[in-house]
């Protein structure tokens, strides 16, 4: 990979690993919840299951899934019904109206292999490794661009989702005050629902 695109490869990480969509959501939702230290697994395993799945299209399952449209079919339908779980989860174990905040914490994070496996039906990972195997990858040099692209994600994408996570934390004093944490997680349930939309509109 030469130094003119690794810039725009960097950027096109940070771009897509930043913005709001259903990992970001879950670490912001967790961090506020149950705090960072208990959300380090998730974020562990969001970044494994990431690798996985983006050396699993950068070796040919892309393809596979294009020649065979129901199986991509099945990949955003059991998306979905994760994704809906996930926010009734939170909208479940919503604290009650004075509830201190350590009966609150009960609320239990996505564990690694939970957060890991979720990569597989996460609509916007999938979308996101496909363009960029396909943008920054090189046939002809593939070992090399596919481990530049890995080292990439995996090196931009830990301090960006850790953010999220973060962002939670910081958001907790205020939100265990009356009822706001239920209403935060109500927001959060329906952002994650609204990640659907673009799902089934492509």
């Amino acid at each position: 990979m030469d130094y003119q695109t690794l810039p725009a490869m960097l950027a096109f990480i940070a771009v897509m690993v930043g913005t709001p969509g259903p990992n970001n959501l879950m670490l912001m939702a967790s961090g506020a919840n149950v705090g960072f230290r208990r959300s380090l697994p998730h974020i562990a395993g969001i970044l494994a299951g990431c690798q996985v799945v983006l050396l699993a299209i950068g070796l040919g399952l892309g393809p596979l899934l294009a020649r065979f449209p129901p199986l991509m079919v099945g990949l955003r339908v059991a998306g979905a019904l994760f994704l809906m779980w996930l926010a009734w989860q939170l909208v479940r174990e919503r604290p009650r109206q004075g509830q201190t905040e350590p009966e609150a914490d009960r609320a239990r994070p996505l564990s690694f292999w939970q957060a890991a496996l979720f990569q597989w039906i996460n609509p916007k990972a999938w979308m996101m490794f496909l363009t960029a195997v396909a943008s920054f990858t090189d046939p002809a040099r593939f070992t090399p661009t596919m481990t530049a692209l890995a080292l990439g994600f995996l090196v931009v994408s830990a301090p960006l989702i850790s953010a999220w996570s973060l962002f939670g934390v910081a958001l907790r004093d205020w939100l265990y005050q009356g009822r706001r944490l239920a209403h935060f997680n109500r927001v959060m349930a329906a952002l994650l629902l609204a990640t659907l939309y673009p799902t089934f509109m492509t």
